[in-house]
């Protein structure tokens, strides 16, 4: 009897060590929500180990406005702080790109420039051609960055290697509903989002193997509302936010498996855009709900 009195109290330590060890995965898994500031953040990109998020800043969420409320916040440890204030200048900033030392947003039918060594300065407009009304992400190959214009199908590409003369911005290869992307060597990768709101088979995760050659190859067979595409911290994967249904899921760039993503929420993810991934972490800007929700790994 003593024994098995002794065994039943080992056994109650050992579930009692393994829930306590259970809880505490599940608090550090617990996701951080964002929301200090912000006012319908689109997109997310790295800066000084911390992250800008975009913001709309409108009164109602209308990613064609040009009401000139736009602005960028910088979230570092907690904390967050404006980085390009609501001027004027931006009204519906999207994908961002930071390189030679300037900051490029997209904003609906443009591309702002600014200098980071001089962010009060006005920024320098890159303008899309007419029709062009959803620019939304940039990714560059070397002195060349690509710009998805989703409502056409386009993906544009802008000459950088000289920022004294940036060239204009123009059309490189037609993609259905282009919205986030990818740079990958010389590959891209690319993220479809009807602009209709109406979801077809091209609808997908595409790739560019070689940007000087362009032709289309899917990663994923499974149609949907794609937007944020960014590659997980080991680079076996990429993470993927998808509108319709909304969620963000990891797919096996070796096997090509689609896993979705659990993310313990009280307000489930609405509209998951233009995603990062920074030390084991990934930021989710989620647009409607003016939040962006971290979640480790």
């Amino acid at each position: 009897m003593k024994k098995m009195v002794s065994m039943a109290c080992m056994g109650l330590s050992f579930l009692l060590l393994a829930c306590g060890t259970q809880k505490q995965k599940a608090e550090s898994q617990a996701p951080t929500v964002v929301q200090d500031g912000i006012r319908f953040c689109e997109s997310t990109y790295p800066y000084d180990g911390g992250m800008l998020i975009a913001n709309f800043g409108t009164e109602q969420l209308n990613p064609l406005n040009t009401e000139g409320k736009g602005y960028i916040l910088y979230y570092k440890e907690g904390k967050t702080s404006t980085f390009i204030p609501a001027d004027g200048n931006l009204s519906a900033p999207k994908g961002m790109y930071i390189g030679k030392g300037h900051l490029f947003v997209c904003d609906v039918n443009k591309i702002l420039v600014y200098n980071l060594d001089n962010r009060e300065a006005a920024p320098r407009t890159l303008t899309l051609p007419e029709g062009c009304l959803f620019a939304n992400d940039l990714a560059a190959v070397g002195d060349t960055l690509y710009a998805s214009v989703t409502n056409a199908d386009k993906i544009f590409k802008i000459d950088i290697s000289d920022m004294e003369h940036l060239g204009n911005p123009v059309e490189w290869f037609t993609v259905p509903g282009p919205n986030g992307l990818l740079a990958d060597g010389q590959s891209l990768y690319i993220a479809s989002y009807p602009a209709d709101g109406n979801t077809q088979p091209q609808h997908t995760i595409y790739r560019v193997a070689d940007v000087a050659a362009p032709a289309l190859e899917k990663v994923i067979e499974t149609p949907g509302q794609y937007d944020g595409i960014a590659f997980s911290s080991d680079s076996t994967a990429l993470y993927i936010t998808n509108w319709a249904p909304a969620g963000l899921s990891r797919v096996d760039l070796n096997t090509g498996t689609v896993t979705p993503v659990s993310i313990s929420l009280d307000q489930p993810l609405v509209g998951p855009a233009d995603i990062t991934v920074i030390d084991q972490h990934v930021y989710i800007p989620d647009l409607p709900n003016s939040r962006v929700v971290v979640i480790s790994e």
